[in-house]
Order: C-alpha cells, then sequence, then structure tokens
C-alpha cells in the first residue's frame, strides 16, 4: 500500500477554503449564497431560503450577523461540525418507516444464546447479557431452558461448562427493559429442554411476571391468515416455541417435531469473518455438546406452555414447496448457517419468496465454540428476518448488525426494501441483475481528526478502508493511501467510485487501521451505516470502537453524491 508523508493539514483550513468560496470576498456569508452552498454542494436539493435562514438562527451566535441574515465563518464551521452534517441522516434517527406491514416484511433484530457473555463451552452466562442486548435494540432474544432444582428451569448452554441462571430472573430481567428502547415487540425465542412439570413453571413465571405484557390470544382486528403489524404488536412480548396441534388437526410426524434442533445440526466446518472479511482460519468439529450417536430425547410440550403461542409457532423446515403447501402464516423455522446458506445458493428465488409469508430464523453453526459470527448481510440478502448472531462478540459481523439497525429510530426492526417484498418480480441476489440501472456511488475520504492512538509506543500510520456490503456482485472495498506519523488530522483526498445494482440491501463500513507491516493492519475505529441512510455533501463520520462505543471526537470527513 502507497504510503506518504503529508504537508500540515486541518480540518478547519479545508472548511474555511469551502467558506470563502461561498462568501465571494464578503465579510460574512449571506443567506442566499449560503443556500446555494445547501442547493450545490450539501446537495439539498428541497432547501430554500428559509432552510437557510434556520440554520443561520440555529449556528450562528453573532447577534448583528444573524439578525442580517449573514453567517461568520464560526457560524459556519458550527454548522459543519454538527449533526446537521453528520453522514447518517438525522430524519433516520426515529421512527420513519410504515410500521403496520405484517412481520414477515422487516428485519428483526435478532441474538443468539443471548445469555452468555463468553464463549460457548465454558463461558458465564449472566443477566446483564439480556439487559445489553435489548438496549441495543434487540427484539428477539434466545433462552435455553433446562430443568434446574427445586422445581426451577435454568438457563444455560446445556452439557457444557457454561453457568447456570434462573428462567424467572431472565424473563424478570426481560419484563424490566423489554421497551425502554423501543416500543415495538419483542420475540422470547425459547429453545426448550425441559420435563412437562417444569414448562408448567416456565409457562407460570410467564404470564405472573410478564402480566399484560404477554401476548395470550391473537389480536381480532388484523388480517385473517397474515401476520400482525410491529404496530399491532406494540408493547406486546411472543413466545417462540413448538406449539400442541388441535385435535381436529392432522398433521405429519415431521411437523409434530421441534425446529431443528441447534444441536443437531451437520458437523461442517465454516469459515472465520475476520476483520478483513476474508478467511483467517478454519473451524473445525471437535467437540460437541452432546456424545456423538446419542439420541436425542423428545420434548412434549406441556399444555399450559404450548397455549402462549400465538403468532411464532416453531416447526421444522423440509423444504420449500412444503412449506409454500402446509406451512401456515403463524408457524415460523430455523436453520443453521451451513444449511442457510446452501439454500440461498441454489435456491434464492425460492427463500426471498418463502420469506415473505414466513418469519425465519438463522443461527451460528454449532462449532463456532469461541462465539464466533458469520456474515449476515448474505442472509439479509434473501429476506430472512431473524438472523440472530452472538451479541457478545466483536468484529465486522456485529458491527453490520449495528449499522444495519441504526437505521428507522434504532427500534430493531427494519422494513426489507421492495425487491424483497414484491411476489410480483422474481430476485435472486445470486443471479445476475440484468435489466437494472446501477446506482453510482462517488465517495472522497478527504481526511481525519482526532483518530485514537492504539499503541502508546507510537502515533498512527492510518489509512481508510470503504467497504461496501451487499448482495455479492455488489461487494466492494477500496483504500486510501497511508499517511505517516499522524493521528491528529490526517490528510487523504481520496475519491472512491462504486457501481452498485442494489443499493438499497447495502451498508457503508468506513473502517480506519494503523498499518503496522507491508500486508499487515491493525483496526482503529469504524462507522457502518445502510446506504438509504447516507447524507451527499460534505460530511462527518463518526467512528466507533470495536466494541461499539463511541470514539468522539474521533472522525472522518468525507463528500459524497450518488446517481
Amino acid at each position: 500500500m502507497e504510503s506518504r508523508s503529508q504537508p500540515p493539514y486541518s480540518r478547519r483550513v479545508e472548511i474555511q477554503n469551502i467558506y470563502q468560496t461561498y462568501a465571494s470576498g464578503q465579510p460574512t456569508l449571506p443567506a442566499s449564497n449560503f443556500l446555494r452552498f445547501l442547493q450545490s454542494d450539501q446537495l439539498e436539493l428541497s432547501a430554500e431560503l428559509d432552510t437557510a435562514i434556520r440554520l443561520i438562527d440555529k449556528y450562528e451566535i453573532d447577534e448583528a450577523v444573524r439578525g442580517s441574515r449573514g453567517m461568520t465563518f464560526e457560524g459556519f464551521f458550527r454548522y459543519m461540525e454538527s449533526k446537521d452534517c453528520c453522514v447518517f441522516n438525522q430524519a433516520h434517527t426515529s421512527v420513519y418507516q410504515d410500521m403496520n406491514q405484517p412481520l414477515s416484511s422487516y428485519f428483526i433484530s435478532s441474538s443468539h444464546n443471548t445469555y452468555l457473555t463468553g464463549g460457548q463451552l465454558i463461558g458465564k452466562s449472566h443477566l446483564d447479557a439480556y439487559f445489553t442486548a435489548l438496549r441495543k435494540g434487540c427484539r428477539c432474544l434466545e433462552i435455553d431452558c433446562w430443568d434446574g432444582e427445586n422445581m426451577e428451569p435454568v438457563v444455560f448452554h446445556g452439557h457444557t461448562l457454561t453457568t447456570k441462571i434462573l428462567f424467572k430472573d431472565v424473563i424478570s430481567t426481560v419484563e424490566e427493559h423489554a421497551f425502554e428502547v423501543s416500543p415495538y415487540p419483542v420475540i422470547l425465542s425459547l429453545e426448550n429442554h425441559c420435563s412437562k412439570p417444569q414448562q408448567e413453571v416456565m409457562a407460570e413465571h410467564l404470564t405472573s411476571i410478564l402480566g399484560d405484557k404477554l401476548l395470550r390470544c391473537p389480536l381480532n382486528e388484523t388480517a385473517p391468515g397474515v401476520l400482525p403489524s410491529p404496530n399491532d404488536l406494540k408493547y406486546k412480548i411472543l413466545i417462540k416455541n413448538k406449539k400442541l396441534a388441535p385435535a381436529d388437526e392432522v398433521r405429519s410426524r415431521d411437523e409434530f417435531d421441534d425446529e431443528e434442533d441447534e444441536e443437531e445440526e451437520e458437523e461442517e466446518e465454516v469459515d472465520e469473518y475476520d476483520e478483513e472479511g476474508e478467511t483467517q482460519s478454519r473451524i473445525s468439529w471437535f467437540w460437541s455438546p452432546r456424545k456423538r450417536g446419542s439420541k436425542k430425547k423428545k420434548v412434549v410440550v406441556a399444555q399450559s406452555l404450548s397455549d402462549l403461542v400465538i403468532y411464532t409457532r416453531s416447526v421444522k423446515f423440509v423444504n420449500f414447496a412444503h412449506s409454500e403447501s402446509r406451512q401456515n402464516f403463524n408457524e415460523n423455522t430455523s436453520m443453521a448457517e451451513m444449511k442457510a446458506r446452501k439454500l440461498a445458493k441454489v435456491s434464492g428465488r425460492d427463500f426471498v419468496l418463502h420469506n415473505q409469508r414466513f418469519l425465519s430464523r438463522i443461527y451460528p453453526a454449532g462449532v463456532r465454540t469461541t462465539s464466533s459470527n458469520y456474515n449476515p448481510q448474505e442472509f439479509w440478502n434473501v429476506g430472512s428476518q431473524l438472523v440472530a448472531l452472538n451479541f457478545q462478540s466483536f468484529g465486522k459481523p456485529m458491527d453490520l448488525n449495528d449499522g444495519r439497525f441504526l437505521d428507522n429510530g434504532g427500534c430493531g426492526y427494519v422494513l426489507k426494501p421492495a425487491v424483497l417484498t414484491c411476489s410480483e418480480k422474481s430476485f435472486n441476489p445470486h443471479c445476475r441483475q440484468r435489466d437494472v440501472k446501477p446506482t453510482q456511488l462517488l465517495i472522497k475520504v478527504i481526511s481525519g481528526s482526532n483518530l485514537p492512538i492504539i499503541r502508546s509506543s507510537r502515533v498512527l500510520d492510518s489509512f481508510v478502508k470503504v467497504e461496501i456490503h451487499g448482495i455479492g456482485s455488489d461487494y466492494c472495498q477500496k483504500s486510501t493511501s497511508t499517511v505517516k506519523n499522524n493521528s491528529l488530522n490526517p490528510y487523504w483526498g481520496t475519491y472512491m467510485s462504486f457501481r452498485l445494482k442494489i443499493p438499497e440491501l447495502c451498508l457503508i463500513r468506513f473502517n480506519v487501521r494503523d498499518q503496522t507491516g507491508f500486508f499487515s493492519s491493525e483496526f482503529v475505529g469504524q462507522y457502518t451505516l445502510p446506504f438509504n441512510c447516507l447524507k451527499k455533501g460534505y460530511r462527518w463520520v463518526p467512528l466507533r470502537s470495536r466494541d461499539g462505543y463511541n470514539l468522539d471526537p474521533a472522525s472522518l470527513f468525507v463528500y459524497i453524491t450518488h446517481s
């Protein structure tokens, strides 16, 4: 990668040059000239003179200048460093999407083995993991339930050395924090290994602790044969579990079975999805929570627990034809990442159509004993709603998940794009997208500011990698040159062009790295957001740490346009 030293630079000087261009030699920037900047450079095409005046009133502190409808450089600088100039569209920081569509029309923030704070074999189970997931907007939580002492069900990763917590304490934590961040429904995905007597205890805890928040019967006002909407289910908690069939309902044996058990998945190798998005190592099967060849004991669901399952009945996935003819609207399936990946590649169109009607949950392979994650984008590409990740594991997959669910006010529900919900058009993310006019995205990575020093012994040799995550043909990454020995105000001035076929599915990831060797680099900070949340023009990009915390005042300065 090209490296170079850099002349003195500051973002303030860059912004001052922009200001002077539009001030045209005048001591202050008139509102009419500021409007021209908003329309021409910031590409705020709907901006009017009143827009410019409102911003002047907001950011100009000199009363005389403000009264004359002008702007000093200091006022202009405050505007350029404000949230109004953030790369993330501030209109998307609150719920703005249609929340009256069926649940199957949304991506839903989902967690796998939510109770764990570490690995799958000897990690610690803790109530804080549920609190943390809910605070991040997660709307589907997993609870692995096992028989405990004194008739109290416990939650842990069965047949392992992970610690145990009480089921009733998990439910109390959910009840307390379920709707602090979002009013939209929470789904409790039960992996139920309990005996019938302890399932009855579970049902009692659910009803007594959750009270009116627990959905206990179908809604009257929803259309028959269609899942209710997030608005219909506001402030409600749904139970996802196996359900007993009505006495008059004739079902095949397969449909009586639980959803695919996470301990019975195919024992295949999976790729580590590392920071670079490349295969870093191969994780192969070496230990199983269950003894190989042991027969799984069938769990018969208790009637009292079955009665609490309304719109999220777990059934086994057989094939798409079977689902088309036999699966009911209120039934959902779960499958491991390997099986889902094969189906997406071989039957992408059918997978998209399936997810228009039914909820599908994807979970990490059991061989990911360190709680690593897969790339969630490949399953969003086929419209899977419940793409479950290990929230306790940091890295690119969780960055993508956090970026996806920044949208729509961070409420945990993001409306799927029309390409995934329109049954009249045939969409397969693994096929060439002919007859689609591509979107040209241009990003100029101008500079950085106050980048965190990750090693005390030296300043950064920094560069920025811009990554596009979407359907396979849209995936791309490009990098700036490396600026040596500068973490305060590195200047890159690098133009990058991207050609996107399905931009509405794309995530943009700004990844700041420290060059440590000819072929090696270390993570400094990143920011990921959906393409549809990008603001055009001169924008600053906030940066987040590996564990998702804001690194303010660290940021990038960029220019963005697309057509």
